[in-house]
């Protein structure tokens, strides 16, 4: 079975969620395949992928706002705290999202809904240079 991998990295500016399907669609055009699947992942443990609505901003913030009040960075309790307030945070949200996506590929492309973009979601406030590979496999 024919496979594809590509990793590139996306500077952030902070905290926020960043589209990346544009790039994830061109390493799946480049790959080839025509069927299958794409496997996107983000090789940290305070950032992660989400699937969400791209149309509107506003959802986004929302996003950003729950994830703010459900892991708040002021919690006492926290002892993981040596890089920051947002330290212990970042690594709690990550876990409650996702580091991959499994994407099927069809026709050669991405087969996400009309609505739906791949994005890092970013927990810390500081800006960082995240590496996220893409692996394309099938026919």
């Amino acid at each position: 079975m024919p496979a594809h991998a590509e990793s590139f990295i996306l500077p952030t500016k902070g905290k926020g969620t960043y589209e990346i399907t544009d790039r994830c669609e061109r390493i799946v055009r480049a790959s080839g395949i025509r069927t299958g699947t794409a496997t996107v992942f983000v090789q940290h443990t305070s950032c992660s992928l989400v699937i969400y609505e791209n149309a509107d901003p506003s959802a986004r913030t929302d996003l950003h706002s729950f994830f703010d009040h459900l892991v708040p960075e002021d919690t006492p309790y926290f002892i993981h705290t040596h890089e920051g307030p947002d330290d212990m945070p970042s690594h709690l949200r990550t876990v409650l999202t996702r580091t991959s996506e499994v994407i099927p590929v069809v026709h050669g492309q991405l087969a996400l809904g009309t609505w739906q973009g791949i994005f890092l979601f970013e927990h810390r406030h500081a800006p960082h240079a995240r590496h996220i590979v893409v692996s394309v496999t099938g026919d």
